[in-house]
């Protein structure tokens, strides 16, 4: 056994009831995007108790922490975890609960920081152990546009020293607890977001003959849109189109003047994408028209795809293999999701992997991003003592 591997372990051992209760307050204390102040605040004090310096209110309320080995000349990599909390309100009957009405970490972001400041802590105290500078991105606003990821780049995090290789982990309620799953290349798709005003005429649902329909207007417009998956875009190009919120303040017989539209488009072709908004803003308008409405059209451009660097990730899934055992190193599928760290990954070679967080004895519990999400979190010890050794192999497998 590599005695790397072996002080991790230890030191993952060791630290685990104290991360999981790093990970409980932050759950329990959870922050909507560009609102994370306190999270800030709690994971500047564990660096800060950690010995690790650190510069804090980047690009909002993100955290860059710096650890430096036996060589600080020679390459960085960085590791990146989100810090953001969900609209949602918890229905988990734990101590740990939200304390914030409404809010939630549902998506496993208190996971991710937890795990970051455990990896954190056993890797200073590795210094000796391995060559190079290690980053800590602790990256505020993953859940909203135009994304925290971005922000970070545009406040220079990804300079002085610039990132060989950036790597991050995110949790999967699909693999169990122990497992951890790689993907090379396309993982994840880009995402974008439409809003559509439908405009018509309202008058009384008893006389439509007097009225522009904008909820009939509407309804046509979402069969409509359907046919860019189903007769225009390529069989062999993943694509979706969904319309997830239609909004009509009208009544039983009260025709609105408008109706609101909201969806998204995801794919994994960049050119393909920018066709998607001209045909949504040509079906949309084109329909409106000939029915004698209008409307207006918005379409927010999101994350671009996220493509996992080929070399890096088979590279890292044979290091994973040495510390979980290969039968816990799962392929994954990729994923129509999105995820801002693709913006980390345009700018160097990078990894976003899963870590798996189903209890083995229950299978599969709630999907992510819903009210009763949780995690097993035996989780934790593997992903901090996971995050560390693929840090300390990608530095010293580079001279």
């Amino acid at each position: 056994m590599n005695p790397i591997i072996d002080i991790i372990r230890r030191k993952a051992d060791e630290y685990y009831s104290e991360v999981v209760a790093i990970r409980r307050h932050i759950h329990k204390h959870p922050e909507l995007s560009k609102q994370e102040k306190n999270t800030m605040d709690f994971i500047a004090s564990k660096l800060s108790e950690y010995g690790i310096q650190y510069k804090d209110n980047v690009a909002g309320f993100g955290i860059v922490g710096i650890i430096e080995g036996r060589d600080k000349q020679a390459i960085c990599i960085a590791l990146r975890a989100d810090m953001d909390a969900l609209p949602i309100t918890e229905t988990n009957k734990v101590e740990y609960c939200s304390a914030n009405p409404g809010i939630m970490h549902a998506c496993g972001h208190d996971v991710h920081m937890a795990c970051l400041l455990g990896a954190a802590k056993i890797l200073n105290g590795l210094k000796d152990q391995f060559r190079g500078t290690i980053k800590l991105f602790f990256q505020p606003s993953e859940e909203t546009y135009p994304g925290g990821a971005i922000q970070m780049i545009e406040a220079g995090v990804m300079e002085n020293p610039k990132p060989a290789y950036v790597l991050g982990q995110h949790v999967f309620p699909f693999l169990s607890a122990g497992q951890a799953g790689f993907r090379p290349g396309m993982f994840m798709a880009s995402t974008d977001e439409f809003y559509i005003t439908v405009k018509g005429k309202g008058g009384h649902g008893a006389m439509p003959q007097t009225a522009i329909d904008p909820i009939l207007i509407a309804s046509h417009i979402v069969i409509a849109l359907q046919q860019i998956v189903s007769r225009n875009a390529n069989p062999l190009v993943s694509t979706v189109v969904t319309v997830g919120k239609i909004t009509g303040e009208g009544r039983t017989n009260v025709i609105p003047d408008t109706v609101r539209l909201e969806g998204t488009v995801r794919t994994f072709d960049e050119g393909w994408r920018s066709e998607v908004h001209k045909l949504i803003r040509t079906i949309a308008g084109g329909t409106a028209e000939a029915m004698g409405g209008s409307c207006d059209i918005t379409i927010d451009r999101g994350y671009p795809y996220l493509f996992n660097n080929e070399e890096m990730t088979q590279r890292l899934i044979s290091v994973a293999g040495e510390y979980l055992g290969e039968s816990n190193v799962k392929p994954m599928e990729a994923k129509m999701g999105a995820e801002d760290f693709a913006y980390f990954a345009q700018q160097a070679p990078g990894c976003l992997f899963g870590l798996g967080i189903a209890d083995p004895a229950i299978g599969i519990g709630p999907n992510l991003h819903t009210a009763g999400f949780t995690v097993d979190e035996s989780a934790i010890k593997t992903g901090m003592g996971l995050m560390a050794w693929l840090a300390v192999n990608l530095l010293n497998s580079n001279r």
